[in-house]
């Protein structure tokens, strides 16, 4: 562990987030306005303890902690990076260019929830001028460490605030999120039928003829969410989540183990789906929750946010993925109340499905003067094309126009 004092605060660096007592951790992510659950310790512990987010993976943990007296007063989740992986915000071109000019990009520095393209508080503070102490001793580390950069993944709006003040560059791209608000009336779905009527006539017939593919290829489904979700169902999802990235050539990012670790420290949080036909399971969807309903005891879960993380199927069935990722959960969320589904990254084919574009944000510190000027007019250039991209998903809301009066 590494400690700077100042007048106000001490700074400790720490090699493992386990080093970190997880209660002081989780109360101050509490505090936020975006605490997801990918941000609670047991979540990046256990990334650290299975071995999924480590030195040996190119994630080298440098924990950045503010603690006043024995008060946690601010901290975020640093990481040393060797490589771009995992990250889901590019800068691979960056790193290219660094090294054609003879330069090292790597290691640079990381504030992100590894593997987790997911919108929320990245920089944990017990008020504003803590958040702003934070980032000010984050700054001066990456100097001292001689970093290239510093790059803070999809954080919120007061993360990018407190950054923007400090002369950070933003960088946008763009999410899709479902959100359980009828267009016309501003109240929530009553039902997924509800929710089709909402949607124009060609969105809403073709959602139906997916789902109708689905049912009569003799899939059904079955849910079970927290300490419900047996151990045989979680090395089945397993299974198949592996499956999905050996298809594509890789190695999955998170191992058995973690999950495992899921489902022992944090159970309320997960949500799964599993298709059955002709007596067997054929395929998974595994989403997280923000609310922590450990017995999964069905109850109203308004205020809650659903994240859609991960899938696979282990047989070929058309339009299963789009059942099993967002019909599925989207009725569910209906059912218990769920104010938003986060489909996660990418994918203008959520559009179709009643996601709605969102922008996300990071920012970034390069050290580097004269590149730190070229990439901030790349950043122009590609906000430009974002503002675009955006306005042009906007005129294929899925959504029934309003009537005029």
């Amino acid at each position: 562990m590494q400690e700077n004092k100042s007048i106000d605060y001490v700074t400790r660096v720490y090699a493992s987030p386990l080093e970190i007592p997880g209660a002081d951790w989780d109360a101050l992510l509490a505090r936020q306005e975006g605490p997801t659950p990918f941000m609670r310790h047991a979540y990046l512990a256990a990334l650290h303890e299975s071995g999924s987010a480590t030195p040996a993976t190119g994630w080298l943990p440098r924990f950045l902690t503010l603690w006043r007296g024995n008060s946690l007063a601010a901290a975020c989740p640093l990481y040393l990076k060797e490589h771009s992986y995992g990250e889901y915000v590019f800068d691979w071109a960056w790193a290219d260019a660094y090294a054609r000019h003879g330069l090292a990009y790597y290691p640079k520095a990381l504030v992100a929830v590894p593997f987790t393209p997911v919108p929320g508080t990245r920089l944990l503070a017990e008020d504003e001028t803590a958040r702003e102490a934070l980032l000010k001793a984050l700054l001066a580390w990456c100097q001292e460490e001689q970093l290239s950069s510093m790059h803070l993944l999809f954080g919120t709006d007061a993360d990018l605030a407190v950054c923007r003040r400090a002369g950070l560059m933003l960088r946008h791209t763009v999410q899709f999120h479902w959100n359980n608000e009828d267009p016309a009336s501003g109240a929530p779905f009553a039902s997924f039928d509800g929710f089709l009527a909402s949607l124009s006539q060609d969105k809403r017939k073709k959602i139906r003829q997916e789902r109708r593919k689905v049912h009569d290829a003799g899939v059904r489904f079955r849910w079970s969410r927290g300490a419900d979700i047996s151990a045989s169902d979680w090395d089945f999802f397993y299974r198949c989540y592996e499956r999905t990235y050996l298809e594509h050539g890789n190695a999955p990012y998170l191992n058995r183990d973690f999950f495992l670790r899921m489902a022992n420290t944090l159970p309320g949080h997960w949500l799964l789906f599993v298709a059955e036909r002709g007596g067997r399971s054929i395929a998974t969807s595994l989403i997280a929750i923000s609310a922590d309903n450990a017995g999964g005891d069905g109850q109203n879960d308004a205020e809650t946010v659903a994240y859609g993380r991960y899938w696979g199927a282990l047989e070929r069935v058309d339009c299963l993925h789009f059942e099993a990722c967002y019909y599925q959960p989207i009725a569910w969320c209906i059912a218990h109340g769920v104010q938003r589904f986060e489909g996660g990254a990418q994918g203008e084919h959520k559009l179709a499905r009643a996601l709605l574009p969102v922008r996300t944000s990071s920012a970034h510190w390069l050290a580097h003067p004269a590149f730190a000027e070229a990439v901030e007019r790349f950043l122009t250039r590609e906000g430009q094309g974002v503002a675009g991209y955006l306005d042009d998903l906007a005129q294929h809301n899925p959504f029934r126009k309003k009537q005029s009066a």
